[in-house]
């Protein structure tokens, strides 16, 4: 016997039937009362008729996911797939292995949701399923119950192998969010892939470039819990400081809010201080906090939509900017203001990052650190400026936090900006500690300064604006927190 065999062995019990017989009998019967439909699920179905709208006659196969294991038989938290939490409206963990089908009809789709209902307690099931069972994990939804939530048909998941197999039509899947729905898919259409996944993952990215009124207003929480997390933070930044770790104290205090108040964190957060502001995914968070130095923090909220908020605030520990620091973050403060004033619709989606760094190299050229003009390291073949911005200044966020991903570029990077699109506006200047290249007083200093804008009719709306940023009312914030 492997070890593996064995150690499943270990973990299967068996039961009598006298435990059978009595785990069964004597519970109170579920509520009569149908859950109201989540607030979602309106601007989901204006999705899913978007959608429906590009694919006619073919079956539209989306899947929430499945758990993911983390360690041994340990999953992580389950999140569904963003597209499948677009089309439905289920945030929060709904729902492990459930699966969107939209059927094509004469007038355009029938969607109807699959996934795993409640058993009566009577079956083993209840007591025995470590995935499932209402011992293991909690009472679940009967399907008239998730019909109600989400505001739509529901069928159990188990018959899906029979639906599929049963009408052979022309079906895309979205392939990426369970590889074994996508074998299903495969298997029903004769073990072949289809052109039109593809497609159906271009589609229900692009669905998500422009945000309608609800989406804007659950971003808009997002942003405003986001604000009151960074508050709670700088509030405790004096114990922060006390720790071998503050970095953690920082990242542990955020998370608690983001627990507190939304669904999670929308991503692992980074709170970088010192020398680490200068590592861009600085995730470790395993430093100290010193006072004189500079904290980066860049975290998001995640609420219960799925919808999340993308901030960075750049903040002396003790409260005040040293003259070299304040140097810096004046400089990234005034770029990040020339990427917001670029960004209004009619305006490519690149025209906020030329703007924003137009000003980054002009301040480099003008503290001698550029080895060229500016004009000669912005054009095509200089770029000498990236060696302290290397990263691009926007990108789109909703869902994800760095959404649309599978858009076509000449929709996306190469696009141009429409009202209703929202994006991050994240210009930096990060000096090494190892950066020869640089005066002595700049080395060690990392600042981003990250607000989260939505494109409107005239211009943009700045979505984050419960936040400072600049200097002098950084320090005036921090002073009435501290």
């Amino acid at each position: 016997m492997s070890a593996k065999q064995a150690e499943s062995v270990n973990r299967v019990n068996t039961y009598s039937e006298a435990f059978k017989q009595f785990i069964c009998a004597d519970w109170a019967p579920y509520p009569s009362a149908r859950p109201s439909a989540l607030p979602a699920t309106a601007s989901a179905a204006r999705h899913r008729a978007a959608l429906s709208a590009q694919f006619p006659g073919v079956r539209l196969v989306l899947p929430a996911g499945g758990l993911k294991p983390r360690n041994n038989d340990c999953d992580y938290r389950f999140r569904p797939d963003s597209a499948f939490a677009h089309l439905t409206g289920l945030g929060t963990d709904h729902e492990p292995n459930a699966v969107l089908v939209m059927e094509p009809t004469a007038t355009g789709h029938d969607a109807t949701l699959y996934f795993h209902p409640r058993v009566p307690r009577t079956d083993p099931e209840f007591y025995a399923s470590s995935r499932y069972g209402e011992m293991w994990v909690g009472q679940r939804l009967s399907q008239d119950e998730m019909s109600a939530l989400a505001a739509l048909p529901c069928a159990v998941v188990e018959t899906l192998p029979d639906v599929l197999a049963a009408a052979p039509v022309p079906t895309a899947v979205l392939r990426e969010a369970d590889a074994d729905v996508a074998a299903l898919v495969d298997q029903a259409r004769g073990g072949q892939d289809d052109e039109r996944d593809g497609a159906l993952k271009v589609a229900a990215s692009e669905l998500r470039l422009i945000k309608d009124a609800f989406e804007l207003s659950e971003l808009r929480k997002a942003c405003d819990l986001t604000a009151s997390a960074f508050e709670a933070v700088v509030r405790d930044l004096g114990q922060a400081a006390k720790s071998p770790r503050g970095e953690r104290w920082v990242e542990g205090v955020f998370g608690l809010h983001a627990r507190h108040d939304g669904n999670a964190i929308g991503y692992d957060t980074i709170a970088a201080a010192g020398d680490h502001a200068c590592t861009l995914h600085w995730i470790r968070n395993d430093g100290a906090i010193r006072p004189g130095e500079l904290l980066l923090m860049d975290a998001g909220i995640e609420v219960d939509s799925l919808y999340t908020a993308d901030i960075t605030r750049t903040l002396p520990v003790g409260g005040r900017f040293t003259p070299a620091q304040r140097k810096v973050y004046d400089a990234v403060r005034a770029a990040q203001q020339a990427g917001i004033d670029a960004a209004k619709p009619g305006a490519l989606f690149m025209d906020v990052h030329r703007a924003a760094v137009a000003v980054l190299a002009d301040r480099f050229e003008s503290w001698g650190i550029l080895p060229v003009p500016a004009a000669e390291a912005l054009a095509e073949d200089g770029g000498q400026w990236r060696r302290w911005m290397v990263h691009n200044t926007s990108h789109m966020l909703g869902l994800d936090v760095h959404d649309c991903a599978h858009a076509l570029r000449e929709n996306y990077r190469d696009g141009v900006l429409k009202p209703g699109m929202v994006l991050t506006v994240e210009p930096g200047a990060y000096f090494k500690s190892s950066d020869l290249a640089v005066p002595e007083e700049l080395r060690g200093i990392g600042v981003r300064i990250e607000d989260d804008i939505a494109i409107t009719e005239t211009g943009c709306e700045i979505l984050s604006d419960k936040l400072p940023r600049e200097a002098d009312d950084v320090e005036a914030w921090m002073a009435g927190l501290l």
